[in-house]
């Protein structure tokens, strides 16, 4: 199964666009810098991701602040060229 939860901070958010279908299409970035357990230790991990969300999200997530936190719900999948990954969101909600 391909699932994400990340809580994460926007960092980035591109201008709404349209798809040729005419649903809403944001691109953004998140980043998410937490504590985690490995190995009966403690590690800060660091992540950066671009992100997608289409339709009613598209327009919801556009209207955020940048620099606010958010736990996102959705799946990987590569972009367009298959060179790296996107973190298509198909739920969000405040923490």
């Amino acid at each position: 199964m391909n699932q994400l939860v990340l809580t994460a901070c926007l960092v980035e958010i591109s201008s709404l666009r349209y798809t040729p279908a005419g649903l809403p299409a944001l691109n953004f970035s998140l980043t998410s810098d937490t504590q985690v357990q490995e190995m009966h230790t403690t590690r800060q991990v660091k992540v950066s991701l671009n992100a997608i969300a289409i339709g009613h999200l598209a327009e919801s997530i556009g209207k955020q602040a940048l620099g606010s936190v958010w736990k996102f719900t959705g799946y990987l999948g590569a972009a367009r060229q298959g060179k790296s990954i996107v973190f298509h969101i198909q739920e969000f909600a405040s923490i």
